[in-house]
């Protein structure tokens, strides 16, 4: 089944989700899972094949995390670091839906920060960039460093935090998205690291738990430079 089939059943999970997106919007969300699909059989970038499931578990998934990320941020243009981003989940979605946000996902994986670019040139998007590398290479003070920090099932709370803290700009959060409520990770941070909100998704057509954490760094360590 072609994703471009799936269009009344993305268009109606927008709805569900109170995004409002244009036709050329929709049109790119359907052709990045076509995209997924098609390199996904030589470089293995998703375990899931099905498009009805693809739709659900990654692109309404994703999806479910925009309202959120733009109450944080008040809809102003900031710059996002999409940590392990794989095939470009959220980074990709974030990328299409809110085209002032700068977008760079980044991967230890050649192939995978390959296909982020490819994704780019296809669907013109000039606020995606795909970054191999090491999330702990990129220095804030280099680059100015990121307003948001984010991950989709990407690892531990602890290990997320310690290893992208130096992409962070001052004033910085981050946004990890998270299945279950993860209470022995969150148990497990380290004073340096505050955790100020847990928000609740509800992912159209997926009966699966679904949440938010939102972190910074703690003001003691903010101010003493830790």
């Amino acid at each position: 089944m072609s994703a471009v089939n799936l269009k009344p059943a993305l268009e109606a999970g927008l709805r569900e989700l109170g995004l409002n997106l244009s036709d050329v919007q929709v049109d790119q969300l359907l052709a990045y899972q076509d995209l997924i699909a098609k390199w996904n059989k030589v470089y293995n970038l998703t375990a899931v094949r099905d498009p009805q499931e693809m739709l659900t578990h990654h692109l309404l998934d994703s999806l479910a995390a925009i309202q959120p990320l733009l109450r944080q941020t008040g809809g102003q243009p900031i710059k996002l670091l999409d940590v392990g981003s794989g095939g470009g989940l959220p980074g990709v979605v974030i990328a299409i839906t809110c085209p002032q946000i700068d977008v760079h996902c980044v991967d230890t994986v050649l192939k995978k920060a390959t296909f982020i670019q490819q994704v780019a040139a296809s669907l013109k998007l000039p606020n995606l960039r795909g970054i191999h590398a090491r999330v702990e290479s990129l220095k804030a003070e280099e680059g100015g460093g990121y307003d948001v920090v984010c991950s989709r099932a990407f690892a531990s709370l602890v290990d997320f935090t310690t290893w992208s803290r130096s992409a962070l700009k001052p004033g910085a959060v981050w946004m990890a998205m998270k299945g279950k409520h993860p209470a022995d990770e969150l148990s497990a941070l380290p004073a340096e690291v505050s955790v100020f909100h847990v928000e609740q998704l509800v992912v159209p057509g997926l009966e699966a738990e679904r949440c938010i954490v939102w972190l910074r760094p703690a003001p003691a360590h903010i101010a003493s430079g830790l």
